[in-house]
């Protein structure tokens, strides 16, 4: 057990507290807490209007959610503002664990597999631009010099940024986070910055906290950092790639001596993947969001010439143009997510299509077959998809009935709006053509 979080505050030389947890559409939303107040926090949480929160699943006249902290979750963050520490909460109301929060829904997951015998280790890579406004208000690449039609793994590139990369990459090892790899990505000011795996629910706060740091120490420098799936039509997009295993009694359930496929795999592996392929249209309204996201998954090449995002369910092994790559024997990743994923539910969502493999032995047919389905090609067609999925919006509901529904309520309403926007191209496309 970590100590309580008066002890970490003391032993830390923290003075403030950021009390945080994330909505559905994973917007971070905290209060600041003093030091003094620290047991108060620890022993009741601090208040919040849910319904101004955001996707919460509140009216106005709801009852306080009170978030409640993580002691375990405690990360120290001086590099942001002395003195200053964040905590991860699990919002409850009237006492009990709110069924909307998404800490919950993932804690929930966990315990299912859990059930099922298993203990599931995630990682992930956070991709993310690096931009400025111009003097117009456009948004353009942070580094003026980042021009080549082939930016990725450029050494030029990741020098220019130095300052900024070495400081997320120092704040990741104080913490703790064992920064392995930090890189410029396929598209002009993209770039990635790697953490070793740990247990879903660490790593899912870790993505938070990551995307709240990339933030700050981006701002400080007058650029913005953006996780949005496809900010640029002629660019590479941003994703969230979940690198999934899963351990039993601590041995590791996916590596074979013997396998017919070649990929070192075991059945229970090989249930998993066809559990994943089985539900990713519908998943994909969970790992891919937005009406943005589809843009990235829709995109056919970039100006470097490979969109990097999967088109089809489909699996191989260390093969970057399926929508499963299996890097090695130890784990799978997921490539079908996109930054604008909220972690715990696209983690919660893929271990439960996962774990629903491996309880019907689903068999995901042979390594590098392209099936004749295709992934969803809106955000309307994905929540279409999931509404009808009752393992998804099973996993959704994890904590309480009716979760699912509100969700894919809220994504619909979000495409519409979208659709009822006239855009540059319509009017490009229509003005003068009739």
């Amino acid at each position: 057990m970590p100590p309580d979080l008066a002890t970490q505050a003391q032993q830390s030389g923290t003075t403030f507290i950021l009390a945080l947890f994330v909505d559905l559409r994973g917007k971070p939303c905290a209060k600041l807490v003093p030091v003094e107040a620290v047991d108060q926090l620890a022993t009741e949480g601090v208040g919040f209007a849910g319904y101004a929160v955001g996707a919460m699943g509140q009216q106005p006249k709801d009852p306080d959610l009170m978030a409640l902290p993580d002691p375990a979750s405690f990360t120290p963050i001086p590099f942001i503002k002395e003195g200053l520490a964040l905590v991860h909460c699990d919002p409850h109301v009237q006492g009990e664990p709110w069924p909307y929060a998404p800490r919950i829904i993932l804690k929930g997951l966990i315990e299912q597999v859990a059930d099922a015998g298993f203990e599931p280790w995630v990682g992930a890579e956070v991709e993310y631009f690096l931009l400025r406004r111009a003097a117009d208000g456009t948004l353009v690449t942070a580094d003026a010099a980042d021009t080549a039609a082939q930016p990725c793994y450029d050494a030029r590139g990741v020098t220019r940024m130095y300052d900024h990369l070495t400081a997320i990459s120092t704040a990741m090892n104080t913490l703790g986070w064992s920064n392995y790899a930090n890189d410029h990505e396929d598209g002009n000011g993209q770039f990635e910055q790697n953490f070793q795996f740990a247990d879903a629910l660490t790593t899912a706060d870790r993505v938070i906290t990551l995307r709240y740091l990339l933030s700050m120490i981006a701002a400080e420098r007058g650029m913005v950092a953006t996780f949005m799936p496809k900010p640029f039509a002629d660019r590479t997009g941003n994703g969230l790639h979940l690198h999934l295993s899963l351990t039993s009694a601590g041995t590791p359930v996916f590596p074979a001596e013997q396998d017919a496929r070649g990929l070192g795999l075991s059945d229970t592996a090989y249930g998993f993947i066809g559990g994943i392929l089985d539900h990713a249209c519908a998943l994909q309204a969970v790992v891919a969001p937005t009406v943005n996201s589809y843009k990235r998954t829709g995109a056919t090449s970039t100006a470097s010439g490979a969109s990097w995002a999967p088109r089809k369910p489909s699996y191989g092994g260390n093969d970057r143009t399926h929508y499963i790559r299996v890097p090695d024997n130890q784990r799978v990743e997921l490539r079908g997510g996109d930054g604008a994923a909220n972690p715990y539910l696209a983690i919660a969502a893929a271990l439960g299509a996962g774990i629903d493999g491996i309880k019907r032995s689903l068999d995901p047919g042979d390594v590098g077959a392209q099936g004749p389905s295709t992934l969803p090609p809106t955000l309307l067609h994905a929540v279409d998809e999931l509404e009808t999925d009752a393992v998804i919006t099973g996993v959704l509901d994890t904590a309480g009935a009716g979760v699912a529904s509100y969700f894919a309520g809220i994504k619909r309403e979000e495409f519409f709006t979208y659709h009822g926007t006239v855009a540059p191209w319509e009017v490009d496309s229509y003005l003068t053509a009739f």
